[in-house]
């Protein structure tokens, strides 16, 4: 039986993609958080077969862990589950070695079949990310800029919750810094993005 550790925020969402997980009979979640550092302290311990992953989470985001994981649990597979796909982002999880991303959005249907998938040793990224995949490797021109490429991983959280519209109150409160840090983050995007 292969082991599953769930990181996502919202309670309501990680107790789903629980169930979702013990339909399978070959898959056993042995631990949920929505902690980022109570989520790298677990898998460190664990070191589970596949993590879930949601990006948002309090303290430790899910691009630095994954950035992590890939470095300190090769043999950990990482299916991320998230709303946000930007393409810098995309691009970015690709990279630290994420074997599958399916948006927030799918069907369960969906879901299941990617953890099944990631879980059985292969790579499974949803429709979105298939997109936007496919125009960044067929029209480079409207890859990210070179830019982008110098923003910090929280500068690119930051980033990607702005373009969602939301508050630096909001953002504090999600990614569990003060006002202040969020208020220095986009002086720097505004800074480096011109």
């Amino acid at each position: 039986m292969k082991t599953v550790v769930i990181v996502e925020d919202q309670t309501a969402v990680r107790e789903m993609i629980g169930q979702v997980v013990d339909s399978d009979p070959t898959l056993s979640v042995i631990a949920q958080t929505g902690d980022g550092n109570e989520a790298y302290e677990i898998c460190l311990k664990q070191k589970p077969d596949l993590v879930i992953l949601d990006l948002m989470l309090v303290g430790m985001s899910g691009a630095e862990l994954m950035k992590k994981f890939s470095k300190q649990l090769p043999n950990s597979r990482v299916l991320v589950f998230s709303g946000y796909q930007t393409p810098v982002l995309v691009r970015e999880l690709m990279q630290a070695g994420a074997h599958g991303y399916v948006e927030k959005t799918a069907a369960l249907v969906e879901l299941k079949k990617a953890i099944q998938t990631v879980a059985a040793g292969g790579n499974y990224f949803g429709p979105e990310v298939t997109k936007i995949v496919h125009q960044t490797l067929v029209n480079p021109v409207a890859a990210p800029a070179k830019s982008l490429e110098s923003l910090t991983t929280r500068e690119k959280e930051i980033l990607t919750m702005v373009t969602l519209g939301h508050t630096n109150k909001e953002m504090s409160a999600k990614l569990n810094v003060s006002v202040k840090t969020v208020e220095n983050h986009r002086a720097n995007l505004m800074r480096k993005l011109d």
